[in-house]
């Protein structure tokens, strides 16, 4: 079983992709459609402050007629943000995701944000766990 560290590792290079509070949405949501990504942390002054994601834009902005060009992140980002660690194993990711019915993790050290996993790293993760005890079952079977 890995841990998020060992996860993040297996997941192409890329920098940790941000959004500041006082970013509008439109921006924001420029970015996460750019980076091909479903959510961003929110960075101030190199403090996590919160995740603004696909499901704040289309809840808060799309569905109570706000407007993309003026609303601010900081408006309607998630602020009280669940979180883990480098060392916080895979399968408690997927029982704290299912438990607070969300998508995205934010994964912090000592205060910094130094990645992000979300539901499909997950997943993808297990089932590689289980697809290689399959077949380790299989080789002690057919020995």
């Amino acid at each position: 079983m890995k841990n998020v560290t060992e996860l993040l590792k297996s997941k192409p290079a890329r920098e940790m992709i941000t959004v500041k509070p006082d970013d509008t949405v439109l921006d924001a949501i420029k970015v996460l459609a750019k980076e091909d990504i479903g959510a961003a942390a929110v960075v101030a002054g190199g403090k996590l402050v919160g995740i603004f994601s696909e499901r704040d834009y289309t809840r808060k902005v799309v569905l109570q007629g706000r407007h993309s060009e003026s609303t601010r992140v900081e408006e309607i980002m998630t602020a009280n943000v669940i979180c883990v660690n480098p060392r916080t194993k895979t399968r408690d990711c997927m029982a704290l995701m299912s438990e607070k019915g969300i998508r995205h993790l934010p994964v912090v050290e000592e205060g910094k944000v130094v990645g992000m996993v979300s539901i499909r790293d997950i997943v993808t993760d297990i089932i590689a766990d289980q697809d290689f005890t399959i077949s380790q079952l299989e080789q002690y079977i057919v020995s």
